[in-house]
Formats: structure tokens, C-alpha cells, sequence
């Protein structure tokens, strides 16, 4: 599939907000402002996140896709989970195990996105409208499971699976000829009004926004299908005011959206550390630049060329980027080396 500059700069937009939305989860009972950031981020951050991700799922149905799939997401799990296991005790962090079974950190992404592909297998099968009609309503019933959690990401998985079904049935097309003057002042209007219901309003239990817990878990038993339907609601209306804000045009940060997974898995190692050493901390609604700036910077740093290439083998199961480094490295020092004995005889 030839590459979109839209769809980079979409996943470097989301996975900015991330990082951001990582960065300022222990902060945000100490301003108000970060607080109602965090929510509203939480609200459609990994919905859209995921959208993406779906629509990139389009080869799902190739011949050994699943093989290599497997191969791409589920070596570079088991290889983080037992690396931020390690890291975590390294850093003095208490609330660390070597359990496959329980993702730490971001890790449940990779356990659920492999997940989704194999869903997609079935639901591919159905139209359109009654597969992700179906996907909500699973999503919604799985809350009064009680057996249904954290552990493998299968809540998080069921939950957030129609949005990578609206993923996959996207198109680009519709996304662009969606995008008008009107429609996106609507999204903007959009995306207004619901951070300013964040701020007036009491704050949403941050559990109910990771989709990994039950119903009974949020003391909910009885009402918690009508409150994830309607943050299903609010979070789909979010997700689409989003696409049609993010712009079509490539820059020169663009090509930093092809390495989003590396930020994504990367990330928690700076983030986690800062947290343990309490290096971050904020004062007033002005430091939130600050961390919006460091976000960035992180986000920069881990998609960059150097990063990506040496991490490649433990993100990707793959070297072709080192072998690519370290023969344009020796190509060059031959270079050097024939200049050198060009001037030795030419002296």
C-alpha cells in the first residue's frame, strides 16, 4: 500500500497523545487543568489509535499473514514483558511480575491487536453494519463478565474491537471526501464542547476509560452497559473529529509517523523512569506546555533514525536496518580509504 502522508501524520497526531497522556497520569490530581486534559485524551486517544491500526489490517486476509503476524507481535511481547519486568526492578519500582498473562505498561496493545486480527477473521464475513453493530454490543455486554479482565488484555480486546472494525472498513476516500470546510469546523466544535463538559463536570473514573475492568469491578452492576454505550457514543463522534482535523500534506516530521511502534513500546522506559525518580512535576496550568514540549521531544527521539535502526531487532524481529547502516558504514570508510591512497600517490 503506497504511503499516505495523512496516515503518518495521523499516528504520529495519536501517538503523541500517548505519550502526553502517559507523561501526565500522575500529575493530574495536582492541577485541574492537567486533569481534564487527561480525561478528555483518554476519552478517544486509543480508540483512534486503534481506528488506524485497523485500516492498515487490509492484507489480514493474505496467505501467511497470521504466521508473520504472530512473528511481528507476539515475539517482540514476549521479549518486552520480560524486559520491563527486569526494568521496572531495576528501578526500584514495587508493583512488578514475570506473569505472560498480565501485560505490563502499553504491552496489552500487541496481545490485543493480534487479537483483533484474528476476530477479523469472522466478522470480516459480515456486513459492514451489522459486524460493528455486533462488535459494540459485545463490547457492552463483556462489562457484566465478571471473569472478564485485565489478564491476557481480553477485556481491553473486546472492548475496543469495533473501533479497529470501523478501522479495517474505512477507506481513505471516505476520510478525505469527508474532510470540508463544514465538517471540520464541526469537529472542532465538536472536540470543544466535550472538553469543556470534562471541566464542568465531575471527573470520570479513569478505570472506565481503559476498558479492562468489569462493571462489577467499577461499581457498576446494574448501569454500566448504559455508561460504556455512551462513552462508546462520545468517544466515536471524538475519533472522527480528529481524522477530520489531521492534514493531508507532508512535512518534515512526516516520515516520523512509519515508526510509531517503536515510540509506543519504547516510551515507557523514560516515562516509568521519571515517574520513579519524580522528576516531573507541575504548578500551574502553564507547566502543561512544558510536558506537551517533553512529550514531543520523546516521541522525536524514539522514532528517529538512530533509535529505530538498533532497536529494530527487538521490535521487529528483523536487522535488515543495521545491515543496511553497517554497509553504507563500510562503503563509505572504503571511500575514505581510496581518497587517502589517491593522495599518498598523488604526494
Amino acid at each position: 500500500m503506497q504511503r499516505e502522508a495523512y496516515f503518518d501524520n495521523a499516528k504520529l497526531v495519536f501517538i503523541f497523545l500517548v505519550v502526553f497522556g502517559h507523561l501526565i497520569q500522575p500529575l493530574k490530581q495536582h492541577i485541574e487543568l492537567v486533569n481534564v486534559l487527561y480525561q478528555w485524551i483518554y476519552l478517544f486517544h486509543m480508540p483512534v489509535f486503534i481506528l488506524v491500526s485497523g485500516f492498515f489490517a487490509k492484507g489480514a486476509s493474505d496467505k501467511g499473514y497470521l504466521l508473520k503476524l504472530a512473528k511481528r507481535i507476539l515475539i517482540p511481547y514476549f521479549l518486552f514483558q520480560v524486559f520491563y519486568s527486569v526494568y521496572f526492578l531495576s528501578i526500584g519500582k514495587n508493583s512488578w511480575d514475570t506473569t505472560l498473562y498480565d501485560p505490563h505498561w502499553g504491552l496489552w496493545f500487541l496481545l490485543s491487536l493480534f487479537s483483533w486480527h484474528i476476530l477479523l477473521i469472522g466478522f470480516k464475513k459480515l456486513k459492514p453494519f451489522y459486524g460493528i453493530s455486533l462488535a459494540f454490543v459485545i463490547g457492552v455486554l463483556v462489562g457484566y463478565l465478571p471473569f472478564i479482565g485485565p489478564s491476557f488484555s481480553l477485556s481491553r480486546t473486546l472492548v475496543f474491537f469495533p473501533f479497529f472494525l470501523i478501522g479495517y472498513w474505512l477507506s481513505k476516500d471516505q476520510i478525505f471526501k469527508w474532510q470540508t470546510v463544514n465538517k471540520k469546523a464541526i469537529a472542532v466544535g465538536a472536540l470543544i464542547a466535550v472538553f469543556i463538559v470534562s471541566y464542568v463536570t465531575p471527573t470520570i473514573p479513569s478505570e472506565w476509560l481503559f476498558g479492562s475492568h468489569s462493571y462489577q469491578m467499577l461499581d457498576a452492576a446494574a448501569n454500566g452497559g448504559l455508561i460504556r454505550a455512551l462513552l462508546y457514543i462520545v468517544a466515536t463522534i471524538m475519533v472522527f473529529s480528529v481524522l477530520l482535523l489531521v492534514p493531508n500534506k507532508h512535512y518534515s516530521f512526516t516520515t516520523l509517523g512509519q515508526n510509531t511502534m517503536y515510540v509506543y513500546l519504547l516510551h515507557g522506559v523514560i516515562i516509568q523512569y521519571g515517574r520513579q525518580a519524580h522528576l516531573l512535576a507541575v504548578d500551574q496550568n502553564l507547566d502543561t506546555l512544558g510536558l506537551a514540549v517533553i512529550a514531543a521531544a520523546i516521541v522525536w527521539f524514539l522514532a528517529s533514525k538512530w533509535v529505530v535502526t538498533f532497536t529494530q531487532p527487538i521490535v521487529e524481529g528483523r536487522t535488515d536496518r543495521i545491515q543496511q547502516w553497517w554497509k553504507e558504514r563500510k562503503n563509505k570508510r572504503q571511500s575514505s580509504d581510496q581518497v587517502y591512497q589517491y593522495q599518498e600517490k598523488s604526494s
